[in-house]
């Protein structure tokens, strides 16, 4: 993923009819116009930052987290590479994890994004809602589509090797459109 500087630190910021749920988030905007803005996506670590994750995310001016975190380690050292924007998954059940919620509304560079671990939870209807692009994670399996004029990411898992399937992150420049996201596949043993 290409190099830039990370923005100012988001803040949160109350959520206005997306859901009526205390497990929704709504995270401000960085606040920062660039004339390039790269966006790193990762889901699915359950515990294991991998390097190969995390030099892949250099760069990044934020990062959504779709769940699965697994521990708390992970944010903060997602944290110093930019802002990080996450949500809980399935095996996010630890007492730290309360502080995650279930769904989160991201909003970077005139984007607005939806974030949620498993996209078979989906209860609303993102065009209608307003979004853009919805980021989900939960399958391990990396793939993007459109539908219904909304970009739909699912960078796959970048933890602990599962079957057959390979160990990814995503990126998105939010400035090239139409987007088009990049599925990493990461060297690892």
């Amino acid at each position: 993923m290409s190099r830039g500087n990370s923005g100012t630190s988001p803040g949160p910021s109350p959520v206005y009819g997306y859901r009526k749920s205390t497990n929704v988030s709504r995270c401000a905007s960085l606040g920062v116009q660039m004339k390039l803005f790269l966006l790193g996506i990762i889901s699915d670590t359950h515990g294991l930052l991998r390097r190969e994750a995390l030099s892949a995310l250099k760069g990044c001016q934020a990062i959504i987290h779709a769940g699965d975190v697994g521990s708390p380690a992970i944010l903060d050292q997602l944290k110093a590479v930019a802002p990080v924007f996450a949500v809980r998954g399935n095996v996010d059940t630890e007492p730290w994890t309360s502080s995650l919620p279930l769904t989160a509304v991201v909003e970077l560079q005139n984007v607005s994004i939806y974030v949620l671990h498993n996209l078979g939870q989906l209860d609303l209807n993102p065009k209608t809602a307003g979004f853009h692009i919805v980021v989900s994670g939960h399958t391990h399996k990396p793939e993007s589509h459109w539908h219904d004029d909304v970009l739909y990411i699912n960078p796959g898992s970048a933890g602990p090797k599962r079957f057959h399937l390979p160990i990814t992150v995503a990126g998105l420049q939010l400035h090239q459109t139409p987007w088009q996201p990049e599925l990493l596949h990461l060297p690892v043993a």
